[in-house]
């Protein structure tokens, strides 16, 4: 009996394990949107990301390009906005922002809509002194929907710069592995 009882268990993890993950990303184009309060923060985290992806073929785009300087990111929502991204080629948006320090976070059950994520606020720079590690909440949408949700947490962190340079590290192979088309 307790046999049973540990297979169905195992099946049944196997299975709900099956049909929660993403549809395949088949990363293409993207805008990128780090949600940061400051600036340069943004500019940094934007830049980085943009280099990362274009060495790999990708057809990108900054929110800081797109959004007049001091512009908010709800100018993103905006129906022609929308259409002229699209009509350059730019279906995806990737939203990154730090979802916080030193803990083991989980990602979300339930993946926000665009405008719920855009609007939100984020509190957490991208390096504060006392952590130790950063986790980042990265979530790509395609066409409005959400399509993939993952957190990347860096190890040992000592100044801004260390950050971005682990997090390109660790989303070289997130991107290698589940973004890049087959």
């Amino acid at each position: 009996m307790k046999k049973y009882i540990l297979l169905f268990a195992v099946l049944s993890i196997f299975v709900t394990d099956t049909l929660g993950q993403d549809k395949e990303l088949n990363l293409t184009n993207t805008l990128v949107i780090a949600q940061q309060d400051e600036q340069a923060d943004r500019y940094s985290l934007e830049v980085a990301i943009l280099q990362l992806l274009n060495s790999y073929g990708i057809k990108t785009k900054a929110s800081l390009n797109v959004l007049k300087q001091g512009g908010t990111a709800d100018v993103l929502l905006t129906d022609s906005l929308k259409n002229k991204l699209k009509n350059e080629g730019i279906d995806t948006y990737m939203l990154i922002s730090v979802r916080g320090y030193d803990k083991r976070f989980r990602p979300s059950e339930k993946i926000n809509p665009l405008e719920e994520e855009i609007e939100a606020g984020h509190l957490f720079p991208l390096y504060r002194e006392s952590a130790t590690s950063v986790t980042f909440a990265i979530t790509f949408y395609r066409n409005d929907k959400p399509m993939h949700n993952e957190l990347i947490k860096t190890g040992t962190v000592g100044s801004k710069d260390a950050v971005i340079k682990k997090l390109m590290k660790k989303m070289e192979r997130s991107l290698r592995k589940e973004w890049l088309p087959d």
